[in-house]
């Protein structure tokens, strides 16, 4: 699908410059960073890397005709070793100034900063937080229908976006499949607030995972449906099973100072996943070229109970498969706390150089660490 996807968008790019100018931008983050230990912190240990948080990206936008554009984006992540990849390849179609429709790979708009969450220049953080962002599934296979307007002295966007996505968790592929997000978003002056709410079939396959641990639950669970816990073993399991989305942002910016959140719940309602709770809260100012800011994270992982009577019924007949059951259910717990100061300074106009120390605290692990990162960002 990508790569049919990135060929039409080739295409039809290449096709515009007999007619129309090919517009080309990019944006890229340059960042390095260690921790206090040797305990990992979004990829983070205590050696100096370079390449987690770092990223090129080259984007470009041509015009088919006067209702019509073309966009691809290709990014090359230092955590993929810089091996590029289509990200977005997507066609355009404007009827007129306050409807838009898109179809292709495009990004999936769950959160307020989506659509420019790679482009640090585009924010304070040096990367968003990730208790709300860190999320296995960014881009969606499909349409995007975008409507805008104003309503007195409100301006307001509806979407509706339906597709498929594929995304990766823990080493392990992640799809889903009929996936329906529909998002409201207004803004009055100095505020704006976003509403956003989805579902998707979603599939996680334990053989096709590259975590052993992933690959020895799911050898369990066939174990435990051979037992005769068939029941027990298919509720456990992630495949084809309903997952929901909502978030909540609200902020507030005149510019010399902002404030902003975001809440956002994602639950399965019929597997061994937790019910997952993150929000954020951030607060800044603006004076000259410095933009210093705080922002504490939670993610809550809370783990389902809807288990527990199959799991004590089975401990009575073999502790050792309900050990194994209870297991599985109590690993996708979350308990993390984060604290984190940045300093913003744009040196010059594009380029915005930044220093970020994060105190991160995992009350399951039973660990605290500090994550200092440094940095540039810039657009051309």
């Amino acid at each position: 699908m990508k790569t049919k996807l990135s060929i039409a968008i080739l295409s039809a790019l290449a096709c515009t410059t007999a007619s129309a100018a090919v517009k080309v931008n990019g944006f890229a983050n340059i960042v390095g960073g260690l921790t206090s230990s040797d305990e990992q912190v979004y990829g983070y240990d205590d050696r100096v890397s370079f390449s987690e948080g770092s990223l090129f990206a080259i984007q470009v936008i041509g015009d088919i005709n006067d209702k019509m554009t073309a966009t691809g984006q290709i990014v090359a992540r230092g955590a993929n070793d810089y091996d590029p990849d289509f990200e977005w390849a997507y066609l355009t179609y404007r009827p007129n100034d306050k409807l838009s429709i898109s179809a292709g790979r495009l990004r999936l708009p769950l959160f307020n900063y989506s659509s420019s969450s790679d482009i640090g220049y585009s924010y304070h953080w040096i990367e968003a937080p990730q208790a709300v962002y860190a999320v296995p599934f960014n881009n969606l296979d499909g349409l995007s229908l975008n409507y805008a307007s104003f309503a007195g002295d409100w301006e307001y966007n509806l979407s509706a976006s339906v597709g498929t996505y594929e995304g990766e968790t823990d080493s392990t592929p992640t799809t889903g499949e009929n996936v329906f997000l529909l998002s409201a978003e207004a803004i009055y002056d100095i505020f704006k607030i976003r509403l956003v709410t989805g579902a998707s079939k979603t599939s996680f396959p334990f053989d096709q995972s590259g975590n052993p641990g992933f690959v020895a639950a799911g050898q369990a669970l066939d174990a435990l449906a051979a037992a005769g816990f068939a029941n027990l073993a298919d509720g456990l399991r992630l495949e084809d099973d309903t997952g929901t989305f909502t978030g909540l942002s609200l902020q507030l910016d005149n510019f010399n100072w902002f404030v902003s959140g975001e809440y956002t719940e994602v639950d399965v309602e019929d597997a061994f996943s937790s019910t997952d709770i993150a929000y954020y809260v951030t607060a800044g100012i603006r004076t000259g070229k410095w933009t210093p800011s705080i922002t504490y994270e939670r993610a809550e992982g809370e783990i389902t109970t809807r288990f527990d009577a199959q799991i004590q019924a089975l401990a009575d007949l073999s502790p050792q498969l309900a050990g194994f059951a209870s297991g599985l259910v109590n690993s996708v717990g979350e308990d993390v706390d984060v604290w984190s100061a940045t300093l913003r300074y744009d040196y010059d106009t594009n380029i915005a150089l930044k220093v970020d120390l994060t105190r991160h605290s995992d009350d399951i692990l039973g660990n605290d660490v500090t994550l200092l990162r440094f940095g540039a960002n810039y657009v051309f």
